[in-house]
């Protein structure tokens, strides 16, 4: 199959509602294998103590047990939100064919700076997922910016 496909963008979005419906940041993740969801997950950070509780390492987690391997050779990572630095290096660490985001990092940052500062808080490392992917091994694909604006849309719930 073709990547990026708005049918599993869609169902990121949706886990991203649930998300923000559970008290947690509007994002949501997908894993994809052989044009089949195999994980969906959101962030958990507000739930559990448990730093690395993205909604990417989450799905990333759930495909990996689920598949009995560490590796998710032909995998694809669809999120909302670009990837932060280890989010985007645990796709390259499993192995995975590609990775496709909505929003971008700095959409996220500059309706958080607006709007968000007082319920949620924002700590980066601003390494974007496309010079963590470039300087990959093995290579990651990457599509950046697929349904923007419906991502971006997100930010909104969590105000």
């Amino acid at each position: 199959m073709h990547h990026p496909q708005k049918e599993f963008m869609e169902v990121a979005i949706k886990e991203a509602i649930r998300s923000a419906k559970k008290g947690q940041y509007a994002l949501g993740a997908v894993v994809v294998l052989n044009d089949k969801v195999i994980s969906i997950a959101h962030t958990t950070l507000h739930k559990i103590p448990d730093s690395s509780g993205h909604a990417e390492m989450n799905a990333i987690r759930k495909a990996c047990k689920k598949l009995g391997s560490r590796y998710l050779e032909g995998a694809w990572l669809y999120t909302v939100q670009e990837p932060c630095l280890m989010c985007a290096s645990v796709a390259v660490w499993a192995k995975m064919e590609g990775v496709v985001f909505g929003a971008f990092e700095k959409d996220a940052l500059k309706i958080f700076n607006k709007h968000v500062r007082s319920r949620f808080t924002w700590r980066q490392i601003m390494i974007s997922a496309k010079e963590v992917l470039s300087k990959s091994d093995p290579k990651v694909k990457l599509y950046e910016g697929f349904m923007r604006d419906e991502c971006i849309e997100l930010y909104k719930l969590n105000k």
